[in-house]
């Protein structure tokens, strides 16, 4: 209205200065006129009339207008010291320093403070930042705290200046207190689902009395009701051994307080039982849905199970927290899962037209001997098998050169780029040793093929292959090799094995158990007499693990220069001139165990751009955890993890920090 205003004044003031114009020219041809005096003297007279006349006007208009203007500005004046005085939304107007330069009496309230013009607000709501609010074109926007309420605070500049120094903002208070109290009660009452198993649930009932059995399982079952009652959690038996449960978010921090202490409670139950009673318990904390949730909290379960229970896992999106896992896996003395995946393998053999086997990067003698497994069971099934190598690692040379030297195994191994182009629908590809995508040999291999059979023996990992059409991990064998012979024996009653093939085989149990110490229990020793009675040499074998006088030398260098970390921790560094640095480096794991007092060792190097670290320990110390903290994994007793773009010493740092959170959170990550 007042633009428009301001128009019509404009085009009026026109008109009347052209009207001027065209009097005074009128004025001026009056008085040069001679021929008609008396009507030039007219004319003169009127022109100078109407010019008076219109002069008057254009004053008289003027000071309307302005009269008018002067109006307006008094309301807009009125109407801006008003209009959020006595509002219930806190205003406040700043300078770029923060000065406050007004503020409405709700600003006033809110602050307790009835005296804040000319003080900085700096000092009221610390969160409060202007130099922030230039930095965004539109109207600036935050969560802010003042006092015990919590706002959204909107700040717009009004006052723009050449000198951002000189700007002057209105900031707008918008209480959400309640609003963010009600969602957060929302969110606290939203259900999630969980699910609960005792671990080797046959091997514990079987290694007590009958008669004590009941009693057994009472307590077991008085303990975890107790336990989830007093958390007002929601547990159900659906069968002997597995509970389903149901709580809210508020009812799962609770849990996650006390650090799941039910795994500890459960494992000190004692009334004769040989092994002791542990549980795994997985999560789904997806607030989406009770299905959504439903899925996740398998999920969380199943990797719970396959990294070998006595840990609650839970799963948030991609994340996973773990709590628990401190005891070593219980072996399991029944064969049926044996049997049945080796059915299953069978069956997946007899479809496939032909077979390709593949394992981890820098691959190991477990490894190697696990593939050479493979090949003979493909072999049995008259299917053609190649196992995918592109370079062999130093630790298994003296075992390849004899499977190249011989005779037997022409074109076994293939690289990854002739796998590929030769790759069909009905390839079958065997991963062994290895069940993390990004550890694999070629994980191109992976996405092309559409039948893929996992067998491994590490504790599950969150980045585990999801599509395999068979998968058969158990954290509690000892090796790979020891799962593979175990199969042999299901895939036919007159199996035959030569002496490479089974002498890399028990190369690889032995290994893997350092010399059958480590996770050496019953059927690791009957997978060792399989394969003696079909060829295998233990002076072949411990052949194949010869070092020269150089490794010697380096591996005493390194334990040398070991340091002692929290009193019982090892952290040794092998120098990556060593040749094979990284087989030194695990050798002085090893190595520094035999030493008193020291109860975990940790052994850095490094290879190309990455950096190695190689863990072992006496069970006490779940060297897993740590090198899951840096991104690895393994065994509760042997694991590793490789760390990109780092120096070593930057990795040692890394390395004690991650040792240190361990032990200071409880195991938990």
């Amino acid at each position: 209205m007042k633009n428009k205003k301001k128009s019509s004044f404009s085009y009026t003031m026109k008109i009347l200065r052209i009207s001027q114009v065209f009097m005074i020219v009128g004025i001026a041809a009056a008085g040069l006129s001679i021929a008609n005096r008396a009507a030039a003297a007219i004319s003169l007279i009127l022109f100078i009339v109407l010019l008076a006349g219109s002069l008057f006007f254009e004053k008289r208009l003027e000071n309307v207008l302005k009269d008018q203007i002067i109006e307006e500005a008094e309301q807009l004046s009125t109407i801006k010291n008003s209009m959020f005085s006595n509002a219930k939304i806190p205003v406040a107007i700043i300078e770029y320093s923060g000065t406050i330069r007004w503020a409405n009496q709700a600003f006033l309230t809110v602050c307790q403070n009835n005296e804040l013009i000319g003080k900085n607000i700096k000092n009221i709501v610390q969160d409060i930042k202007p130099s922030e609010f230039i930095l965004t074109q539109t109207t600036y926007e935050k969560n802010i705290k003042v006092k015990d309420k919590e706002y959204n605070m909107l700040a717009e500049q009004f006052s723009k200046m050449a000198d951002e120094k000189a700007s002057m903002f209105v900031l707008y208070f918008m209480d959400n207190t309640e609003i963010n109290l009600l969602k957060k009660k929302i969110k606290d009452q939203r259900c999630m689902i969980g699910y609960l198993c005792i671990d080797s649930f046959e091997e514990i009932m079987h290694s007590i009395e009958e008669v004590r059995r009941p009693m057994l399982m009472a307590i077991i079952d008085r303990k975890i009701n107790l336990w989830f009652k007093e958390r007002e959690v929601v547990v159900t038996k659906f069968e002997r051994d597995k509970y389903l449960m149901i709580f809210n978010r508020k009812e799962l921090e609770s849990m996650q307080e006390r650090k799941f202490d039910i795994l500890d409670e459960l494992r000190h139950i004692q009334v004769g039982n040989e092994l002791p009673v542990t549980i795994s318990i997985g999560v789904g904390y997806n607030l989406t849905s009770l299905t959504a949730s439903r899925e996740d909290a398998r999920a969380a379960f199943d990797l719970a199970q396959g990294r070998g229970g006595d840990q609650a896992i839970i799963k948030n999106n991609d994340k996973y927290t773990f709590y628990g896992g401190k005891t070593k896996e219980v072996e399991k003395s029944t064969r049926v899962k044996v049997r049945i995946k080796a059915y299953a393998f069978k069956e997946l053999l007899h479809e496939a037209d032909k077979v390709y086997i593949m394992g981890h990067k820098g691959i190991d003698m477990d490894c190697l001997g696990a593939a050479m497994g493979v090949y003979r069971a493909a072999a049995i099934m008259g299917k053609k098998a190649h196992i995918i190598l592109n370079e062999p690692a130093f630790a298994i040379r003296a075992l390849y050169d004899r499977i190249v030297e011989s005779n037997d195994y022409k074109d076994l191994f293939i690289t990854h780029e002739m796998a590929q182009a030769d790759i069909k629908k009905d390839t079958l590809l065997v991963i062994v040793d290895v069940h993390r995508t990004s550890y694999l040999e070629a994980p191109e291999i992976l996405k092309m093929a559409e039948k893929v059979v996992v067998f491994d023996h590490h504790r599950r990992s969150t980045d585990f292959i999801e599509d395999a059409v068979l998968t058969y991990l158990e954290p509690f064998i000892s090796s790979t090799c020891e799962m593979i012979a175990e199969i042999l024996n299901y895939l036919s009653d007159k199996i035959k094995l030569t002496q490479i093939e089974a002498d890399a085989l028990l190369a690889g149990i032995t290994i893997d158990t350092k010399n059958f110490v480590f996770k050496a229990g019953v059927r690791t020793f009957e997978a060792a007499a399989f394969l003696r009675r079909n060829g295998a040499d233990s002076s072949r074998v411990r052949m194949l693990f010869q070092n020269d006088m150089a490794f010697y030398k380096a591996r005493a260098a390194a334990i040398k220069e070991a340091e002692m970390w929290r009193n019982n921790i090892a952290v040794s560094e092998v120098d990556s001139k060593v040749p094979h640095a990284p087989i030194v480096a695990a050798q002085v794991a090893d190595e520094l165990l035999n030493i008193k007092g020291i109860e975990a060792s940790f052994v850095i190097t490094s290879k190309d751009d990455y950096v190695m670290i190689s863990a072992r320990s006496l069970y006490d110390v779940n060297v897993q955890r740590v090198m899951e903290l840096l991104g690895g994994g393994g065994h509760l007793s042997v694991a590793g993890a490789q760390l990109k773009d780092m120096t070593p010493a930057e990795a040692k740092r890394k390395l004690k920090d991650a040792i240190d959170k361990y032990f200071e959170e409880g195991e938990v990550k």
